[in-house]
């Protein structure tokens, strides 16, 4: 029988000052580790789907590789956080590692289209533990008052994937192939998988509870609905299409549903009573927001540099640096001011009027605007998403009692992903329709046609156009964003709305205890089984 008395948790501080001890830096180093695999996979493989679908085949079908992993990972999310503190936090985790392996290694083996989208949906199932997995076990790990520093790095690396992904995947496509884009994967998480099984020890925990099985389905039908919708939406289907009318039908039901039924579920997959907590609720709409506008910054910004300015495609990862460096530098610092003073309402507050403000300068830009001042412009918008990404997650996990974090950590990204997801359709439709009507307007019928099937063109489309409709064109693009970064910057304000309610609940932790502070839930450092 393990001894369970005497041996310090391995986030828990010991007498050397306050320091962490080194197995604490190599489980975060392989936490890293595994947040980086869920963020780059995504953007690696942007990049590699040309040559994909030019071995592959199957065009029609090349918006469902993502899809299906989006799909996957939302879907699964509340699961894996419910899993986590149901049966034990490691062992989740690891399932999770070892899913996101097996649908790599499954997605590079892919011969044909629909070999690859099923594979990439099982690499979603595992992604949704990966980013579930790793907010929980800091949570678990560092008491609440340090836990702003790391997940600032945990941002950090979110930022690095960003930038990075493209540039990777272009090196590995164009030097080793497309299938080892998925192949990077598993010495990575090999690594992880080994570092956390040897170093992080958790209390095991066995619960008698059955799963609810119910609640778990009508959650994920009314998630795979809204992603349909926001996906297909515009696009595939027109917005009042009967498909689409079915498939809102569809989700409104299976969350009215599913709301309903957590109500009388023995262990609900998702307990309503967290919403209780006013800090979490608005932290889930700040969360929501902040996905809503960071990926569709990250969508337009490079199609506007491109179309406008002239500037590459191959480095379309580099021109989102002002942005993505902003919000990683922005991210460590409000992590360790966090840390040292315990207080964070500054944060949700400025970074809320910051990616307003930056948004709204977005929208100002026309054809004349220089990439100096657009990546300005844009580094205002990173300040500003810097200040919010993990504050949200820390404030969230601080609201909630120790039972709960998990499912704490997956509502919170499941928020996050869903904002994304509406982002990206709702700014995406306002984006193509602005573009498509400045087009007739300005090149008549030739634009109509050079717009009709898409209208975000590539760089070989863009130079085969005759100078006048290139203009045009870029003139539409212009146009196109100034919509759509409008639209972010008005919903930035709602973020401001729900930031100004929050309630600052001083961090527990490190530090001496503030003497207004109530008696909020805190997590505590775990017990840990002896190796």
């Amino acid at each position: 029988m393990a001894d369970t008395t005497d041996t310090p948790a391995v986030g828990a501080d010991t007498d050397t000052g306050g320091k962490r001890p080194k197995s604490v830096r190599v489980v975060l180093l392989a936490l890293m580790i595994a947040m980086m695999l869920a963020m780059l996979d995504n953007m690696i493989i942007g990049t590699a789907m040309p040559t994909i679908v030019g071995e592959l085949g199957g065009l029609e079908h090349l918006a469902w590789v993502v899809t299906a992993y989006t799909l996957a990972t939302a879907a699964s999310t509340p699961l894996w956080g419910k899993l986590g503190d149901m049966y034990g936090r490691k062992g989740t985790f690891l399932s999770s590692i070892v899913l996101f392996l097996i649908g790599s290694a499954l997605s590079g083996m892919a011969q044909n289209m629909g070999e690859l989208i099923g594979f990439r949906a099982i690499q979603g199932l595992g992604a949704g533990g990966l980013m579930v997995g790793v907010m929980a076990i800091i949570g678990d790990l560092i008491p609440p008052r340090e836990r702003g520093k790391y997940q600032g790095m945990m941002a950090g690396v979110m930022a690095l994937a960003m930038i990075g992904g493209p540039l990777v995947g272009g090196t590995i496509t164009d030097n080793w192939g497309w299938r080892w884009a998925f192949y990077i994967n598993l010495p990575l998480g090999v690594v992880a998988l080994v570092a956390v099984s040897v170093v992080l020890h958790l209390p095991k925990k066995r619960s008698e509870a059955r799963i609810d099985y119910l609640g778990a389905a009508l959650l994920t039908v009314g998630i795979t609905a809204i992603v349909l919708v926001t996906t297909w939406g515009g696009t595939e289907y027109a917005w009042t299409s009967a498909r689409i009318m079915e498939l809102i039908g569809i989700g409104v039901a299976a969350l009215v549903g599913f709301v309903f039924w957590q109500t009388k579920a023995a262990e609900p997959v998702l307990p309503l009573h967290i919403f209780r907590s006013r800090n979490f609720t608005l932290m889930s709409v700040i969360g929501f927001i902040t996905g809503f506008v960071m990926f569709g910054a990250t969508l337009f910004l490079p199609f506007y540099q491109q179309a406008v300015q002239g500037a590459s495609a191959t480095n379309s990862g580099l021109l989102l640096l002002p942005m993505l460096g902003a919000m990683l530098v922005t991210s460590m610092v409000a992590g360790r001011v966090t840390t040292n003073t315990g207080r964070y309402k500054v944060f949700p507050v400025v970074g809320s009027v910051l990616m307003a403000v930056g948004l709204y300068l977005l929208s100002t830009m026309d054809t004349g605007t220089s990439r100096l001042t657009s990546g300005v412009f844009m580094a205002v918008v990173g300040f500003g998403m810097g200040c919010l990404m993990q504050i949200t997650m820390l404030v969230a996990q601080n609201s909630v009692e120790m039972k709960d974090m998990g499912v704490a950590s997956s509502s919170t990204t499941l928020f996050r992903t869903l904002g994304s997801s509406f982002g990206v359709a709702i700014m995406g439709a306002l984006f193509n329709s602005r573009v498509q009507d400045v087009m007739a307007e300005r090149a008549g019928a030739l634009g109509s046609k050079v717009t009709e099937q898409s209208a975000q063109l590539d760089q070989a489309s863009l130079a085969k156009l005759p100078a006048a409709a290139r203009e045009a064109y870029q003139h539409a693009v212009s146009a196109g964003t100034h919509s759509a970064f409008l639209l972010g910057a008005v919903v930035a304000v709602l973020a401001l709305a729900a930031a100004v309610f929050v309630k600052e609940v001083p961090l527990k932790g490190a530090g001496p205890k503030a003497k207004d502070e109530p008696d909020a839930p805190a997590a505590q450092p775990p017990v840990v089984e002896a190796v």
